[in-house]
């Protein structure tokens, strides 16, 4: 496995960068932003994530290990493949995806080019517990201010899975009736697996119900 590359960058794309190690010219794909502070004829390090497949082996490189931590965590969600988790990293740094996945923002991940309601609401599922921000620590604010925070995105969550808004927020309230260590910490991510538990779904038959609506 290739952890990093550290050489002189030979050529900047407009999605690749080839870095001359000693002689040995390695293509390695990268964000824009990443891409952007690559200067040919200058030394640059690459941390890198090698993609092996029957046909091929593909880099991808990042500014720092943060980073690379995040493409690798995307590509363990169902669905989601490297050039889709390079997207998400194209669109928002490390940690405001750290921060996305931790609360349920469902709609910080629809905008990426490519990943609608569906995919949104099963990265949030999937990425719950596998991403958290840096520092995150106990809130000490009110319940009733930590419910405001939650409820409408956790609801937001359920209707892009297929349920009605209505059906939503009344699943949640039974739910957390039985469950009121989640509603004081107010993790989104954590309370929307157990409403999904409670009505005793998992998320692929969730994504189901949005082709029986409507």
């Amino acid at each position: 496995m290739i952890s990093f590359l550290r050489g002189t960058v030979a050529h900047v794309g407009l999605s690749t960068a080839v870095i001359d190690l000693n002689g040995a010219g390695m293509s390695v794909y990268a964000t824009p932003q990443t891409l952007s502070h690559l200067k040919v004829g200058e030394e640059a390090k690459l941390f890198t994530s090698m993609i092996v497949r029957e046909d091929s082996l593909t880099l991808f490189g990042f500014a720092d290990d943060d980073a690379r931590e995040v493409f690798d965590i995307l590509l363990g969600v169902s669905g989601v493949g490297p050039r889709l988790a390079l997207a998400v990293l194209a669109v928002h740094e490390p940690e405001a995806i750290r921060v996305a996945a931790h609360t349920g923002d469902n709609k910080a991940f629809t905008k990426v080019p490519g990943i609608g309601p569906k995919v949104a609401g099963r990265l949030v599922l999937e990425l719950s517990g596998k991403l958290v921000p840096h520092g995150t620590g106990t809130s000490n604010a009110p319940a009733a201010e930590v419910t405001a925070e939650w409820k409408p995105q956790v609801v937001a969550a359920m209707t892009s899975l297929g349920w009605s808004e209505k059906d939503a927020t009344g699943s949640i309230d039974k739910a957390m009736a039985d469950s009121p260590e989640l509603v004081e910490a107010g993790n989104v991510a954590q309370i929307l697996r157990a409403t999904l538990r409670w009505l005793g779904q998992d998320g692929a038959r969730a994504g189901n119900r949005v082709g029986t609506r409507g």
